[in-house]
């Protein structure tokens, strides 16, 4: 089962002459990223990705890609195993599962936030762990949250939830949350604060490892068009 799952990993699931298939995230960073797919010739209205239909694989203007919409959390895990050869996701999602088989060769510069430690009001400004071995956190970070507290010397006990992390410390589930952060409004009417900062987080261009090495000149012509594209964008 391991050497079968290795295979699925290091192979890429379509022929060489197959179109390309690129993974974009549903929500906030696609919307982000609607001027940048126009700049790149895929799409003439990027911010209209598959409105008004539940199919999830589009064609776009260039018959050589196809695009796929699937949850933010899973387009590097798309890309990893072979079922996309590149895709956009945040940082946070290539640091919470550091898959060795993803290569990320642009920052976007979309998507801008940042992963956070957040406490209820009144518990002070700055973490306390320093005066604790172990900590109970709600996230749906686990690896970068127990990474981060392990390089403190503090033991954290992970409650894993996928959504209302905010919840968690009002109802006594988790002394303190790890969570994506922009603004911080949701946070404040929670009745909560950003502490700490983990790490700051844009969105990337990604790339399978091994498509890169079978499908050198189609994927690098593609990263190209994108780096084209962010360039247009800041003159």
């Amino acid at each position: 089962m391991i050497a079968a799952a290795e295979s699925l990993s290091r192979s890429p699931s379509e022929p060489v002459d197959a179109p390309l298939i690129l993974a974009l995230p549903k929500g906030r960073i696609l919307k982000a990223l609607g001027p940048v797919l126009e700049r790149t010739g895929l799409f003439e209205d990027g911010s209209a990705i598959g409105e008004g239909t539940r199919s999830l694989r589009f064609p776009t203007l260039d018959p050589n890609v196809d695009v796929v919409r699937v949850r933010s959390f899973d387009v590097a895990t798309f890309v990893a195993h072979g079922g996309a050869q590149i895709g956009v996701c945040g940082a946070d999602v290539l640091m919470e599962f550091d898959y060795p088989d993803i290569y990320a060769p642009l920052d976007l510069g979309i998507g801008g936030c940042r992963i956070s430690i957040a406490r209820p009001v009144g518990e002070g400004t700055h973490d306390t762990t320093a005066a604790s071995s172990h900590i109970r956190v709600a996230t749906k970070y686990p690896t970068i949250t127990r990474r981060h507290f392990a390089a403190r010397g503090v033991n954290a006990e992970i409650v894993h939830l996928h959504g209302a992390m905010e919840l968690a410390p009002t109802l006594d589930m988790a002394s303190v949350i790890v969570d994506l952060v922009d603004t911080g409004s949701t946070l404040k009417a929670n009745g909560l604060r950003e502490t700490d900062v983990i790490a700051h987080v844009t969105s990337r261009l990604i790339v399978n490892r091994v498509a890169l090495k079978t499908r050198p000149e189609a994927i690098r012509a593609l990263i190209e068009r994108f780096r084209n594209a962010l360039q247009e964008n800041a003159a």
